[in-house]
């Protein structure tokens, strides 16, 4: 069986999409025969869109194997709708969540429904498959497949100890402070500016919150997007990943009563992310929840589960589904200060009763969740397509085992 993917979300650029992206790629690469058309941040990006329906068919007319093309995003999906010449190919698209509520009318009337063109639509969990669902996607297309994430990182050992790390990488004296660790990049369903402001104060004893993640600045774009009507304005902070919270969290930072207390370290080297994710004694994901906007997968909190941390996450959109309450981590309904705060400050009071609940946090997520195991899963729904597509009638679960490649068995 031959494959084309399609994608905009690939490396050099990072971001969960793109770790996706390149996972589901590479790995199902070693299983069957696989073509590729991704945009890796050479040339525009717009004439990648504009020459897309021509290099599909070109691909397709050099490669007569292919039999599926997925399409690894829903904005490309979108875009592809309506090529022409390739009708006659199983087509299938991985819905990650912002591509499912983006807030804009014509997009959800005119284009959200035409998804139920495509043979399958994946969703990376069951909250954008509810999502999906809601919007008049057949549910008979969707198939859920969560995404992965890297086991090497329960292996990870800091080369320094906790105190000789903070004091000589960020000269930070550690010995009496309590440590709340949050990454990503600041748009406004994140919650970052809403945690600094409505739940970090209300955290007793010595605390200090660590922020990382990239921090885009464009004066330009920033004068042009304040001119704008809020409806479309959001519509293009959402389109463009731009980080809508940085402005509100930098004047907290600037503000004197939160500036002893939180510091945000800007991008920082992965190895760096480990070492605080394992240090800290709460890594954060506290989320909230934004019209129009979800967090489709909570990747981040399971790397940091798997690097050893405490996780206190939102239950928001398909976080849950990454996290689960008492198993590698605590889920918290997000925009709820007081429950924030208190289960915080409850948490410091009883600190090793919490760690001991979670010492399985670690297995449970190399058991559940995997990259390999994600490519397992869309290499048998793609066997399962082709199956049907060939009139067999074969379902999913009664693929034979012959059809399934050795190293799956």
């Amino acid at each position: 069986m031959e494959v084309l993917f399609v994608s905009h979300k690939y490396p050099p650029t990072t971001g969960g999409m793109e770790k996706q992206s390149f996972e589901l790629i590479q790995g199902m690469s070693q299983f069957m025969k696989v073509h590729m058309l991704v945009y890796q941040n050479k040339g525009s990006r717009l004439w990648f869109f504009l020459t897309l329906s021509y290099r599909i068919r070109k691909i397709c007319r050099q490669n007569k194997g292919i039999a599926l093309i997925h399409f690894n995003d829903g904005l490309m999906a979108a875009f592809c709708l309506f090529h022409r010449g390739y009708h006659h190919l199983i087509k299938t698209v991985t819905l990650h969540g912002l591509d499912v509520v983006f807030p804009n009318k014509m997009y959800q009337r005119y284009i959200v429904p035409r998804f139920n063109q495509f043979d399958s639509i994946i969703t990376v969990s069951e909250s954008t498959a509810e999502a999906c669902i809601e919007r008049g996607i057949d549910p008979h297309r969707i198939t859920v497949i969560h995404n992965g994430v890297d086991h090497s990182l329960a292996d990870f050992k800091p080369l320094l100890t906790r105190e000789t790390y903070f004091s000589s990488r960020w000269g930070i004296d550690v010995s009496r402070k309590k440590i709340l660790f949050m990454m990503g990049r600041p748009v406004k369903r994140k919650g970052f500016s809403w945690f600094v402001e409505q739940v970090f104060p209300h955290i007793r004893g010595e605390v200090l919150l660590l922020i990382a993640g990239p921090t885009p600045q464009n004066r330009m774009v920033e004068g042009l997007l304040r001119v704008l009507p809020l409806a479309i304005r959001k519509q293009i902070e959402l389109l463009l990943g731009w980080p809508s919270d940085l402005h509100r969290l930098n004047m907290l930072l600037d503000d004197q009563v939160f500036a002893r207390h939180v510091k945000h370290l800007g991008k920082i080297p992965f190895d760096d992310v480990q070492t605080l994710s394992m240090y800290s004694d709460v890594f954060l994901v506290p989320n909230i929840e934004e019209e129009g906007d979800m967090e489709g997968f909570g990747l981040v909190g399971l790397e940091a589960a798997l690097s050893g941390a405490v996780v206190f996450a939102a239950a928001s959109g398909g976080i849950q589904q990454a996290i689960r309450h008492g198993v590698n981590g605590i889920l918290l309904p997000p925009g709820d200060a007081v429950i924030w705060a208190g289960a915080l400050n409850a948490y410091f009071k009883k600190q090793s009763d919490v760690k001991q609940q979670l010492a399985s946090a670690k297995s449970f997520t190399i058991c559940q969740y995997g990259w390999r195991r994600m490519v397992y899963g869309y290499y048998r729904h793609f066997l399962s397509l082709r199956s049907i597509h060939q009139k067999s009638f074969q379902t999913d679960e009664s693929v034979r085992i012959d059809q399934i490649h050795p190293a799956f068995q």
